[in-house]
């Protein structure tokens, strides 16, 4: 284990964030963009990426493509929290303040993900 811990909270954040993918897939499916296609097949796919970018951070060979590939998810991810600021019902009732935070919070992910390059 000799990468820092903050390697592996974002490992597991990743992994846990991808299962709940399919533990929850309604509450991914709700705020799916209605101009993406087959969004059961998206959560689905965003799901099993999340999970292997999670495992491949842990993995030395693995840790800078998924660090990339990371970086990249969330960039795709932004195409959703714009939706989410269109109406009442693509926000899921979440409050516009928190969904506003939300797309610096994503660029804070993305950064947190490019120190460990």
């Amino acid at each position: 284990m000799n990468e820092p811990l903050g390697l592996y909270i974002m490992a597991a954040m990743y992994v846990l964030a991808g299962i709940m993918h399919f533990i929850k897939p309604k509450a991914y499916l709700r705020i799916m963009p209605k101009y993406l296609p087959n969004h059961k097949a998206l959560v689905f796919w965003s799901g099993i990426a999340e999970v292997l970018l999670g495992i491949g951070l842990c993995i030395p060979l693995l840790k800078a493509v998924s660090i990339y590939g990371i970086i990249a998810m969330l960039a795709v991810f932004l195409l959703v929290h714009i939706y989410m600021l269109s109406g009442e019902k693509a926000s899921a009732g979440i409050p516009k303040w928190i969904l506003i935070l939300r797309l610096p919070l994503q660029f804070g992910l993305m950064y947190w993900a490019w120190v460990y390059l």
